[in-house]
């Protein structure tokens, strides 16, 4: 995936939204619980009821792992889904990754060669020779955490260093790095008050937003101080689309979800 295609993404449906695939087998519909395969099943009806309106999707690894082997499978045989049907979709690793040197490359080779995800969330905190090895691949993204929308997220990322946030610091940093252009960031929906100085370090990468939905984060403030000449945002929304219902029709639900938010998103998109 380039960042050209993605943009024509976004143009066309006129999205920018990212849904994520987090799935907990005590919030899924029960009537699914009996296949052979019901995390998969799931994202599945998901994907076909909301392609249409999300430009990127976007499984949190932790809810795989949790389920051993098979949870594994079925991220692989979702990730194979969307690749094969949906190929123009941006994929998103949530995997959270950091280390350094030759654990690095193990970790993008396992997301972005073996699964093929076209991007994967990483932890900066080991700097530079913990993230470049994943800038090394040519056509993949590299998401940054930056000011996440967590709580204890201010225990660090805001600290004053040499009278500039953590966050800042680190943000500047990352654009000496080799292959910065293929550098995305995270960026919380719950600080919208950050985004128009984050803008003034990094006007032209994109940001991974989550936060808006469940934990409480305004779309229309994201958008005010976070959208750029290319839009310049993936907005995340999961547990309001996804678990939208636990009905035998959840997925058409979710899609009603999803297509209220896109259609806020419309009006920010020339």
């Amino acid at each position: 995936m380039t960042r050209a295609l993605l943009i024509e993404q976004i143009k066309k449906k006129q999205s920018f939204l990212c849904v994520g695939l987090d799935v907990d087998l005590d919030k899924i519909p029960q009537h699914l619980i009996a296949l052979e395969d019901p995390i998969f099943e799931f994202n599945k009806q998901i994907i076909d009821a909301t392609h249409h309106l999300t430009v990127a999707y976007k499984p949190n690894i932790a809810f795989y792992e949790a389920y051993g082997i098979k949870g594994w499978r079925a991220l692989e045989k979702t990730i194979n889904y969307l690749n094969k049907n949906f190929p123009e979709i941006f994929t998103i690793a949530d995997a959270k990754r950091g280390d350094i040197g030759n654990t690095s490359t193990r970790y993008a080779k396992a997301f972005f060669e073996d699964l093929n995800f076209d991007s994967i969330t990483v932890a900066p905190y080991m700097g530079s020779d913990s993230v470049e090895p994943f800038l090394a691949f040519e056509n993949k993204f590299t998401i940054m955490l930056a000011l996440t929308s967590n709580m204890g997220g201010l225990d660090f990322q805001t600290l004053k260093v040499e009278n500039t946030a953590l966050y800042e610091q680190v943000l500047k940093k990352s654009l000496s790095w080799k292959n910065s252009d293929q550098l995305m960031y995270v960026v919380g929906a719950t600080r919208p008050e950050y985004f128009a100085k984050i803008r003034k370090i990094i006007p032209n990468h994109f940001l991974l937003v989550p936060g808006v939905g469940a934990q409480g984060g305004s779309l229309s403030e994201v958008c005010k101080y976070g959208i750029n000449s290319d839009i310049g945002l993936l907005v995340n929304s999961t547990r309001g689309i996804i678990y939208a219902s636990q009905e035998k029709n959840f997925a058409l639900k979710a899609q009603e979800k999803a297509l209220e938010l896109q259609l806020e998103m419309k009006a920010f998109i020339n």
